[in-house]
């Protein structure tokens, strides 16, 4: 059975669906509200709370058009503005407090043997989360869209020979504040990876990338200097582990179109208009 953040959530998601295959024609309040089962009134109060900005607002933060204007103001410095910056914007937390550790050689060779993982679940807007980490930091993070069974036989098919206890550590906890923002609460946060150099390089490159800004295959090709990579980067984005704090979300196709999401494209959605209204508090 649903929990009442989930149904708020699903109907929310659906909400910006359905505003994601109708901006053209700019629907009404009152189109939106029927298409989730709401009334007027409650639609516009509940996509206010969770969102932060009326529904007519979230529009406009993501059509296809907001999304080509973002790319075409700001491929020029997208990655250089997020050091530039520094400390002026929660924009820039994960270049504030995410660090990254590919695993040694063995470490990846031997299907995680030796290595410690606790892992939990915990709720976040946009669903349900498995999250897990090492001693070293956060090792995986991913929506549990299935069973908790299901959920960790995934994790547990990526690190085969790993120990496994389900347990709630700081670690966890400081990434799951992402959510709330609770800023007093965040500690450095490290990010235990299994990769390729290829792909611990492109996964560096989209933490740089900042919160309520979008780029795209090609400019993260041309920000690790290998213009021709499009298909591998590609592959590496779709390869992240570690959904939401490496925003993979943030990467759509050159055209303005929000394309396909590892954990589904509703929930990109969801999140790139829930990043974008972050913004505008």
């Amino acid at each position: 059975m649903e929990t009442q953040q989930e149904l708020d959530y699903n109907r929310i998601a659906e909400a910006i669906e359905f505003f994601r295959l109708n901006y053209k024609r700019q629907p009404t309040l009152e189109e939106a509200a029927e298409h989730v089962n709401l009334s007027p009134f409650h639609f516009q109060r509940m996509f206010k709370d969770w969102a932060g900005v009326t529904p007519k607002q979230f529009l406009q933060y993501i059509s296809i058009e907001h999304a080509k204007n973002i790319l075409k103001d700001k491929q020029a410095s997208l990655f250089d503005t997020a050091y530039e910056t520094g400390l002026s914007g929660t924009g820039r937390l994960h270049d504030l407090f995410v660090k990254i550790e590919g695993m040694t050689p063995g470490e990846y060779k031997n299907g995680g043997e030796l290595l410690n993982i606790n892992y939990s679940f915990a709720e976040s807007p946009f669903g349900t989360l498995l999250v897990a980490s090492t001693p070293k930091g956060i090792c995986y993070m991913a929506f549990a869209d299935e069973s908790y069974d299901d959920a960790f036989i995934k994790l547990k098919s990526i690190f085969p020979n790993a120990a496994y206890q389900q347990v709630l550590d700081q670690i966890q906890q400081n990434a799951i504040f992402i959510f709330t923002q609770d800023w007093g609460k965040l500690s450095d946060i490290k990010l235990h990876l299994k990769g390729t150099p290829f792909q611990i390089k492109v996964w560096e490159t989209l933490l740089k990338v900042p919160m309520g800004d979008l780029t795209t295959y090609s400019g993260i090709a041309n920000q690790i200097q290998n213009p021709k990579a499009n298909r591998a980067v590609g592959s590496a984005v779709g390869d992240n582990p570690v959904a939401f704090l490496i925003p993979c979300h943030r990467v759509i196709k050159s055209t303005g179109e929000i394309g396909q999401y590892h954990w589904g494209s509703q929930r990109k959605n969801a999140m790139i208009g829930w990043e974008a209204a972050k913004n505008l508090l």
